[in-house]
């Protein structure tokens, strides 16, 4: 039986943990459970932690070890105790973490996580599409590693979950940084979004209907603003006028039409996502010096490029700069602002792949079995298997399918 004494456990916990054990097991698939290594993020500003302490708490009844480096949840309001109360094991290096089967984080391997990798480990995080460079897939590949990156998961309804949720997130926090970045305190013209009886409401574009536009959408009308929203999809536009549950004006992305939108516009919100490589410049430096001096602009789309001509990245220590008169808000990993609530929607995803993994004999089972994670993985065994990818970065990619048949 598996000792999990250093897991914080109480021996009526001990049992508990135990005893659903035999029950998930299939034919085939040894006694140990996965091991799970939560290693703390070191990218700058991000506070997101991917797995909560009642996520581990059920993957550490189901059998899992669970270590995770301490100060890992900190960002998220989430201490070394509950961690260890949940059933895992505290980590202080980086290097223990990494004795683990299975990698889980929010962003990318650092490089020099990427030199603690072993092979036929397996890391699922962010892959950042268009930020990953030859020199970091080649480094998963030359591991012989394999890879998941979580945005691409699909669900039953073929969405993409983790994409869903941190967008819901994104929509909301966009239109509660406008409000902030209207104010005077904040640079900004002093404005209320609306609701006051004989004031005019705030204008808000939204260039994008998908779910961060419904959610900003939402949002902007709780606060009383007038929305206009446009998109390339009249079926992205129904759905969204169906979703606020009110008639809202929308349009297609006619640049005449949209132009006059921006002319009376008090925030513009980018959130258009291109799946495969960079985001559209949809508005141009000339556009944005038209618009009205002291308006904000939001770009959600900054980590796809953005889509204003005039968007530079920007961090959460300085969220904003000021070019033409119009305020710009560039943070690309938006959703750690608000990293407690955006870390139990990671969770909530994260932690049913990874018993849906500990339920398989292996990897390979987990991949052939489930489209929906099946899409996620974009390195199997060292080979490079997503198209996009390998088209952008010019390096030979394989066929997953084939991979799978292969190794079965």
């Amino acid at each position: 039986m598996q000792d999990t004494t250093a897991f914080g456990f109480s021996d009526l916990a001990k049992q508990a943990s135990l005893q659903p054990k035999e029950a998930l097991l299939t034919s085939g698939k040894s006694n140990k459970g996965l091991q799970i290594g939560i290693p703390k993020e070191t990218t700058l500003q991000e506070h997101r932690c991917p797995l909560t302490p009642s996520a581990i708490h059920v993957l550490s009844s189901n059998g899992c070890e669970v270590w995770i480096e301490s100060g890992a949840g900190k960002g998220a309001w989430f201490s070394d105790q509950e961690f260890s109360e949940a059933g895992a094991k505290i980590c202080y290096s980086k290097e223990e973490i990494f004795n683990a089967e299975i990698i889980v984080k929010v962003e990318p391997l650092t490089d020099d996580e990427l030199k603690l990798l072993k092979a036929d480990q397996l890391v699922i995080s962010a892959i950042q599409h268009c930020a990953k460079s030859e020199s970091y897939i080649k480094s998963l590949m030359n591991k012989k590693a394999n890879a998941i990156a979580f945005e691409f998961l699909k669900d039953v309804d073929e969405e993409y979950p983790v994409v869903k949720s941190m967008s819901e997130i994104a929509g909301y926090s966009a239109i509660s940084i406008a409000t902030e970045l209207l104010s005077v305190n904040r640079g900004g013209k002093g404005e209320m979004f609306g609701g006051i009886v004989g004031i005019p409401p705030t204008e808000v574009v939204i260039i994008g209907a998908g779910t961060v536009g419904k959610s900003a959408a939402k949002a902007a009308l709780g606060f009383g603003a007038m929305v206009k929203v446009f998109d390339h999809s009249l079926n992205n536009l129904r759905a969204l006028q169906q979703s606020v549950s009110q008639s809202i004006f929308t349009s297609l992305i006619h640049p005449k039409i949209l132009q006059k939108a921006l002319l009376s516009a008090d925030v513009a919100i980018g959130c258009i996502r291109n799946e495969e490589g960079r985001s559209p410049v949809i508005i141009s430096e000339e556009q944005v010096m038209q618009m009205k001096s002291g308006s904000v602009i939001i770009d959600i789309s900054i980590d796809q490029g953005g889509i204003f001509e005039t968007s530079e990245t920007t961090n959460h220590a300085q969220p904003t700069f000021v070019k033409h008169d119009v305020i710009h808000y560039c943070v690309p990993n938006i959703t750690s602002r608000v990293s407690r609530t955006a870390s139990y929607a990671l969770s909530n995803v994260l932690s049913p792949l990874l018993l849906n993994l500990n339920d398989s004999k292996s990897l390979t089972e987990l991949l052939y079995k489930n489209p929906g994670i099946r899409s996620g993985a974009f390195v199997f065994k060292g080979s490079l298997t997503n198209p996009h990818l390998g088209k952008r970065l010019n390096i030979y990619h394989k066929d997953l399918d084939l991979l799978l048949a292969t190794h079965l």
